[in-house]
Formats: structure tokens, C-alpha cells, sequence
């Protein structure tokens, strides 16, 4: 097996933190391109490819980091697991609520209470995924870990018919996380408490985990060739046909992480490593990977940067503006009109974060969570 980081799988990685930022950052809300909104409820968009890539590069990241804590014996590799999967979650905590402190209607400044604190979200989600599949790939071989997972995804499309309906107000997953944590700490903009990220569809996003990790570990074994290019994407046709298949039952839905939503994620993520291992490691076009490699090398602190410095500007002033507000209404908006202005505030945006990254690679810091 290669030992040697695959910077196909580093690009990949460094696209989807990329994009990810993109579309959490629009100028305005109210003036945002179509393909980078999610869907409002069934459907499937640019923007709803996102998170499960992330996933699926975590899970590239575990062909290489597993094979290591495996050989430190049993108690050092759930050191590790835990370690990692509870410092994730306690980050995604904070940066929900941070900045700590809120403005209320008077202008006056007032401590953000834990009591209605949201749990879940985006870092907690993938620490929970995270943990469960590594405990999946360190017990089960690989054809075990496969039925495993189609078995959970059988699973939760049960569970989705049977407990609930497949509608915002009443399915089983708003249902289970409000059981769960109660109204107060989930999210609540959707008009309800409803959580995109909350526990029981985290428990399908499991699978997006292990198909990365799969292809990753495949990736390695096989090297960068014709025949293990043509294999992934193979593979990910036979995804793809089968989510669109299951779509008949069940709809593409990324807020409640539909069975047929993984399947088609994991296969339009396979092609996507194909495609990067055949242009970057067989053609050796690799000109334009360093923007999208200087997000690969540190992706979750970049990530957590970006949540920061959004939630920082939005939090200070400038007269009646927000930071944030007053550079996309004074400048962008201004300039390029609502919805270009609002893009290209989002790009702007983007290229701040890569700037950090961009010094930190220079200085050769990376900080791995």
C-alpha cells in the first residue's frame, strides 16, 4: 500500500472547504444564485453536494490516519478516536455560540445563554460520523463494513416511513431530536425546530464516511492508473443509478439526509476523485492545484476561521451596519448590483480565508483537530 498523501485527495478536500465557504457566505441572503442555495425541501443542488463531500474526504483521511492508531493497540486507538471526535464537537459547540454575547432590540449587549444554545451542526456532525465509522472499520472487514451500511440506510428509510411522514413538520427526525434536546437547542431557521444536522440523520451521513474511506484506501492500494480511474467510476455510476433508483421511494433530501441522498453524494464524489487522479497524478497537471491545496492542508482550522470572522463582523458596527453588511451594501452591492455583488462578496470573502491559509502554508503551520 502507498504511504505517500494523494494530492488528488488533498484538492478535493481544499474544493469542498472552497465551495463551502462560498455558499455560507453570500452578501445577502435575500439575493443568492439558485445552484448555491439548498434545496428547499426534495431536490438536489451544487450546494447540497457539499457537506457529504466533506464527509467523504474525512473519510479519504482515514485510509491514512486508521492504519497508524491500529498499530498503537486497542486502548491508544480509542484514545485517539475519542480525543479527536469530542474536540470537533466541543469546537462546533463554541462557534455556535460564539461570539458569546447578542444584541438586543435596544442596542444593549447581553450574554447568549446555554439554555437555548443550539447542540448539533456542521463540526458536531462530522465528529459524530467520524467516531462511529472508525469504530465500523476498526471491528468489521470490509465486506462486513459494506453490508453495514446498506443496512443502516434500509434502516433509516424504515425508520423514516414508519415513524413520520417525509414532510418538514412531520418527520421522524424532527421528531427523534426534539425527544432528544428539546425545542431550545435546536435550530430554528426553518419557521420550527427543525435540525439539519441533528442526530438521527447523522447516523446515515455514517456511510458517506465509509464510502471515502473505501475509496481512499482503494486509491492506495491500486495506485493512480487507468484501471483503478475506470473502476471508481464504474462504481460511482452504480451509486449514482441506484440513488436515482431509491429516489423513486425516497427523495434526494439533504435536511433529513435521505438514503438515496447518500448514495448519490458517495457517486458523484467518486467520480470527482477519479477525475482529479487522472488530470493531477496521470496527466501531472498540477498548475492550478495550489489554491485548492493550500485549503487541503489545514481544511477544518480554515473552516473554523471562516465561522469566526463571519460571526465577528456581523457581531460590530459601522453606524447602522453590521461589518459584514456595511461591505457588501457600501462596496459590492454598490458596485455589481444584488445578486453579482452578493457572489462576488462571497468570493471576496473566500479569498481572505485563503490568504490565512495561504500564510499559514507559507510558514509551514498546520494545525491538524
Amino acid at each position: 500500500m502507498q504511504s505517500n498523501r494523494s494530492l488528488s485527495i488533498d484538492v478535493l478536500r481544499g474544493l469542498t472547504v472552497a465551495v463551502m465557504i462560498v455558499v455560507n457566505s453570500p452578501g445577502s441572503w435575500e439575493y443568492v444564485y439558485s445552484p448555491l442555495l439548498h434545496a428547499q425541501w426534495n431536490g438536489f443542488t451544487l450546494t447540497d453536494w457539499v457537506f457529504p463531500s466533506f464527509l467523504f474526504v474525512v473519510g479519504n483521511s482515514m485510509s491514512f490516519s486508521l492504519d497508524r492508531y491500529r498499530q498503537m493497540g486497542t486502548s491508544a486507538f480509542f484514545t485517539k478516536v475519542i480525543k479527536r471526535t469530542v474536540l470537533i464537537f466541543l469546537i462546533g459547540y463554541l462557534l455556535i455560540w460564539f461570539p458569546f454575547f447578542r444584541h438586543n432590540a435596544e442596542g444593549e449587549i447581553y450574554l447568549k445563554s446555554i439554555e437555548s444554545t443550539r447542540i448539533f451542526g456542521v463540526l458536531q456532525r462530522i465528529a459524530l460520523c467520524y467516531f462511529f465509522a472508525s469504530i465500523m472499520i476498526y471491528y468489521l472487514s470490509e465486506r462486513a463494513t459494506l453490508i453495514l451500511s446498506m443496512a443502516m440506510l434500509v434502516a433509516y428509510h424504515l425508520v423514516l416511513v414508519i415513524f413520520g411522514d417525509l414532510t418538514l413538520a412531520g418527520n421522524a427526525v424532527l421528531k427523534f431530536d426534539l425527544w432528544l434536546v428539546g425545542d431550545a437547542h435546536m435550530y430554528h431557521g426553518e419557521g420550527l425546530a427543525f435540525d439539519p444536522e441533528g442526530f438521527l440523520s447523522t447516523l446515515p451521513a455514517v456511510v458517506n464516511v465509509i464510502g471515502g474511506y473505501w475509496a481512499g484506501v482503494f486509491l492506495r492500494k491500486k495506485g493512480a492508473t487507468y484501471e483503478t480511474i475506470a473502476k471508481m467510476m464504474v462504481v460511482g455510476v452504480i451509486f449514482i443509478v441506484a440513488g436515482f433508483a431509491w429516489d423513486i421511494l425516497l427523495p434526494f433530501n439533504k435536511k433529513i439526509w435521505t438514503s438515496s441522498y447518500v448514495l448519490l453524494t458517495i457517486g458523484i464524489n467518486l467520480h470527482l476523485l477519479a477525475l482529479l487522479t487522472f488530470v493531477i497524478d496521470l496527466r501531472q497537471n498540477r498548475k492550478w492545484t495550489y489554491f485548492f491545496d493550500v485549503f487541503g492542508k489545514n481544511t477544518l482550522f480554515i473552516y473554523v476561521a471562516s465561522s469566526l470572522i463571519t460571526d465577528i463582523i456581523l457581531f460590530l458596527s459601522i453606524g447602522d451596519h453590521n461589518i459584514y453588511d456595511w461591505f457588501y451594501v457600501m462596496v459590492f452591492q454598490s458596485i455589481f448590483g444584488n445578486y453579482l455583488g452578493s457572489f462576488l462578496f462571497a468570493l471576496a470573502f473566500l479569498m481572505v480565508c485563503w490568504l490565512i491559509g495561504l500564510w499559514m502554508d507559507k510558514k509551514k503551520i498546520y494545525i491538524k483537530i
